[in-house]
């Protein structure tokens, strides 16, 4: 064992799924201590983490599917609950993806992403009328 930090092989990790924003899944093994930030990133997944996870933004606002699991986590504090109030479609089960930290207690997670951030308005992004 030689130990390569971050990408060990040998590291332990959680089944993870992401439910991107058009409804595909994805699954994939979360190294234990990593955020969900850091894992969407490494896997390709449209995880906007404007901040950089320092509790600035509310853009990796995601959706915890099972309450057990939102349960299992730690509760947020007050930074990340502020932030919170200003994501876009929160939910009772909403939790921003910095903060998620792959633990066995949540294996299986699975994750909703927001259809839409609050940063798409700078792009001219107009919502359709239901």
């Amino acid at each position: 064992m030689h130990g390569h930090g971050k990408d060990d092989p040998n590291a332990e990790t959680i089944d993870v799924t992401f439910i991107e924003k058009d409804g595909t899944e994805t699954k994939v093994k979360a190294p234990i201590g990593q955020s969900m930030l850091e894992v969407a990133h490494k896997n390709d997944i449209e995880l906007e983490g404007a901040c950089e996870g320092s509790l600035a933004c509310s853009t990796c606002h995601v959706i915890i599917e099972d309450e057990k699991v939102y349960d299992a986590l730690p509760e947020p504090d007050d930074d990340e609950n502020d932030m919170l109030d200003l994501a876009f479609g929160l939910t009772e089960t909403s939790r921003l993806g910095c903060q998620v930290i792959a633990a066995k207690e949540i294996d299986g997670l699975r994750l909703s992403l927001p259809r839409a951030t609050r940063n798409f308005a700078v792009d001219g992004f107009v919502p359709k009328p239901h």
